[in-house]
């Protein structure tokens, strides 16, 4: 069965996922640090779509959808139409290329970011193992 992405049994699976990994965990061992991924209104996307992950350590503690930007105060947020969404979890683009290249947006501190590089790619690997369905 396929989970819808944004969603908050996608964000729930993908916590899964990088708690299963052990590659993931090596990677983003010295990792700290909290996100909101934002899924921009528009392309089948009704309204601006929050998803938070907590990551720490290797793990993730917390994941979810959130009803907007106000519920937490991430590190870092990163938004994009679900396009590029699409791109960067079907591993069409590299999550720091779209970093970038600004097809991902960024606030937050992008040398931190940089300097854990496969740790995201880690993250990103982990994304494939779900079965997404995208909204049309």
């Amino acid at each position: 069965m396929k989970l819808a992405f944004p969603s908050e049994e996608w964000a729930k699976q993908l916590q899964v996922e990088l708690n299963q990994s052990q590659n993931y965990a090596e990677a983003a061992a010295t990792w700290e640090g909290d996100f909101y991924f934002i899924v921009d209104a528009g392309q089948g996307v009704v309204k601006e779509e929050v998803m938070y992950l907590d990551l720490w350590h290797g793990k993730c503690r917390e994941a979810g959808m959130l009803a907007d930007r106000t519920v937490k105060t991430p590190e870092f947020i990163i938004a994009a139409p679900l396009a590029a969404w699409k791109q960067v979890i079907g591993r069409k683009i590299d999550p720091i290329q779209a970093l970038v290249t600004r097809k991902l947006k960024l606030q937050g501190n992008m040398l931190k970011i940089m300097k854990s590089v496969k740790a995201a790619n880690e993250l990103v690997r982990c994304t494939t193992f779900i079965p997404t369905q995208y909204p049309d």
